[in-house]
C-alpha cells in the first residue's frame, strides 16, 4: 500500500528523456535485408499481368514476395472468432484499394530493394471504385465483393438492438429530436512506423522483433501466414512508440517473416510514413442516424439509431467493432425503449480498424452532441439532461445488463465542478443510487420492474 498515491518516476523514464531508449528500428544484426512494397496505384480492378522477372534477377536483391508464396495467404485476424477470412496477404486476382500490397522485395539496401519494387511490372483492368456508404443498398452501385457491400451477421445483414416499445415511445413524444453525424478516417499518426525484423534461426525456427501492441495474437496470425506452429516462432516485443490501436493489425511482420524465410536472411520492415497514411489501416469513417423521443420536461423515451460502419475493402475487424459500438449508442443514458440497428458497408478504401475506443468512442462523439441537440431543442440545460437521464444502480442498458456501479452521475458533477458551472442544488446533490421520487417517472417504473424477468429469458 505504500505505492498508493505516491509518486514514484517511471521506470523507463530516463531512457526517454536521455534518447537511450531502443525501439525495434534500432536493432541491427549482421546480413540484414532491407524490405520495400509494391501497392496498387488504383481503388478496384483485376489485375491482367504481373511480372517480378526483372526485380529477380536485379543484383542485391534476394528475394521477391507474392500471393505464391505464403503457405496461407488469406488469413482472418477474427476467423477463430468465427468472422471469415477475406483479405489475402498479397493481392492475387484483383485489388479492392488503392495501395493495397502485391509484392515485396528484400535486398542489401533500401535504396535497392526501391529500384527492385520499380522494375516490377503490373497492369490492371481498372474498375469503379464504391466509395460512399451511404449509397450502399443502391442496387446499381459496384460490388465491392462477391457477395455484396454490406456484411453479413447471421442471420441478419445487420447487428442489432432492441428493448422496450420504441413505437410508444415516439407516439408519446412532445418533441422528436433528429441528427446526423459523421465521424471521419483518422491514421493512428504514431512517431514511430511499424517496423519488424524477421530472424531465421539455425534450428528452423523464427524470430520477430515487433512493434506489435498485441504479442500473442500477432504471433499467432504470423505462424498461420507461415504455415507452422507457435513453438516454431519466437516474438520479441520492443518500446512501442506510440500505437493508439494502430499496431494489433499485424501489418508489416508476416512479410519480414516470409522474405526471411525466402532469403534466409533476417529482414526488416520498416513501414514508410506515406505506406502509414496511404495503405495501413485507419480508424473507420461513420454515417450515424439518431432520432430520440423527448419529453418536455427532459426525459428520453425512445431512440431510434441507423449507423454504417465504413469497413473499407475487407471485413478486418469490423464486424467486431460495429457491434461494439451499436452496444454503446445510448451513451451513458437509460433510454427505456430502443431500436438500433448497424450495418458493415464494405467499400474500396482502405480496411479500417482499431483506434482507441474502437467503436465506441465515435458513437460517443455523436450521442454526445445530439445530447446538446436535444437540450436546445428543450431550452433546457446541457447538463441537467445529461444527469436527468444519466444511467444509475438498478437501471438498465439497452442490452439488458442492470447496472451495479455505473459512474455517469459522478462523472458529469466532476465535470461540471471543472468547468465552473453551478447547478441547481436538486443536480448538485445528485448521486448515482437507485432511482426514486421525480427521478423515477412512470415509463422507467414500468421497465426496471421487468429488469428480472428479462434478464432470465
Amino acid at each position: 500500500m505504500k505505492a498508493v498515491g505516491a509518486r514514484f518516476p517511471r521506470y523507463d523514464g530516463l531512457l526517454h528523456v536521455t534518447g537511450r531508449t531502443r525501439y525495434v528500428d534500432d536493432f541491427k544484426v549482421p546480413g540484414m535485408l532491407w524490405c520495400r512494397t509494391l501497392r496498387s496505384s488504383i481503388d478496384s480492378g483485376r489485375i491482367t499481368r504481373l511480372d517480378t522477372s526483372r526485380a529477380e534477377a536485379l543484383d542485391g536483391v534476394y528475394a521477391v514476395l507474392t500471393h505464391e508464396d505464403p503457405d496461407r495467404n488469406v488469413v482472418g485476424h477474427l476467423e477463430d472468432l468465427g468472422v471469415p477470412p477475406d483479405m489475402p496477404l498479397l493481392a492475387e486476382d484483383e485489388v479492392r484499394h488503392k495501395g493495397q500490397l502485391i509484392a515485396a522485395v528484400a535486398a542489401e539496401s533500401e535504396e535497392r530493394a526501391q529500384q527492385a519494387v520499380d522494375m516490377i511490372e503490373v497492369d490492371y483492368e481498372e474498375r469503379q471504385p464504391f466509395l460512399d456508404i451511404r449509397k450502399a443498398f443502391d442496387p446499381d452501385q459496384p460490388q465491392v465483393t462477391p457477395d455484396g457491400n454490406v456484411y453479413f451477421y447471421d442471420p441478419y445483414d445487420h447487428c442489432r438492438v432492441r428493448k422496450g416499445d420504441v413505437d410508444w415511445a415516439f407516439e408519446q413524444a412532445d418533441v422528436i429530436v433528429k441528427g446526423c453525424y459523421r465521424p471521419q478516417a483518422i491514421e493512428q499518426a504514431p512517431i514511430e512506423t511499424q517496423a519488424a525484423l524477421a530472424i531465421p534461426e539455425a534450428d528452423g525456427k523464427m524470430t520477430v522483433h515487433s512493434t506489435t501492441q498485441a504479442m500473442y495474437f500477432s504471433m499467432g496470425i504470423v505462424a498461420k501466414f507461415l504455415g507452422v506452429s507457435l513453438n516454431q516462432i519466437k516474438f520479441v516485443g520492443g518500446t512501442v512508440g506510440g500505437g493508439f490501436g494502430g499496431k494489433v493489425d499485424t501489418a508489416v511482420e508476416p512479410i519480414a517473416a516470409l522474405l526471411a524465410r525466402k532469403a534466409r536472411r533476417p529482414v526488416k520492415y520498416r513501414s514508410t510514413r506515406e505506406e502509414e497514411f496511404l495503405a495501413l489501416w485507419t480508424r473507420a469513417p461513420w454515417h450515424i442516424e439518431i432520432a430520440d423521443a423527448v419529453s418536455r420536461d427532459g426525459w428520453i423515451l425512445g431512440r431510434r439509431t441507423l449507423t454504417l460502419h465504413d469497413a473499407g475493402a475487407y471485413t478486418g475487424f469490423s464486424a467486431y467493432g460495429a457491434m461494439k459500438h451499436l452496444h454503446h449508442s445510448a451513451g451513458a443514458y437509460t433510454i427505456p425503449n430502443v431500436f438500433m440497428n448497424s450495418y458493415v458497408v464494405y467499400t474500396n478504401h482502405v480496411p479500417t480498424s482499431a483506434m482507441r475506443g474502437f467503436g465506441v468512442t465515435s458513437v460517443s462523439f455523436a450521442v454526445e452532441t445530439h445530447m446538446n441537440r436535444i437540450a436546445g431543442e428543450l431550452g433546457i440545460s446541457p447538463w441537467e439532461l445529461r444527469l436527468k437521464n444519466g444511467n444509475r444502480i438498478g437501471d438498465l442498458t439497452p442490452t439488458r445488463v442492470k447496472l451495479e456501479d455505473p459512474s455517469t452521475v459522478p462523472t458529469i458533477l466532476a465535470c461540471a465542478d471543472a468547468a465552473g458551472v453551478e447547478l441547481p442544488s436538486e443536480y448538485a446533490q445528485m448521486t448515482p443510487g437507485e432511482r426514486s421520487g421525480e427521478l423515477l417517472p412512470e415509463h422507467l417504473e414500468d421497465q426496471l420492474g421487468k429488469a428480472d424477468a428479462w434478464r432470465n429469458r
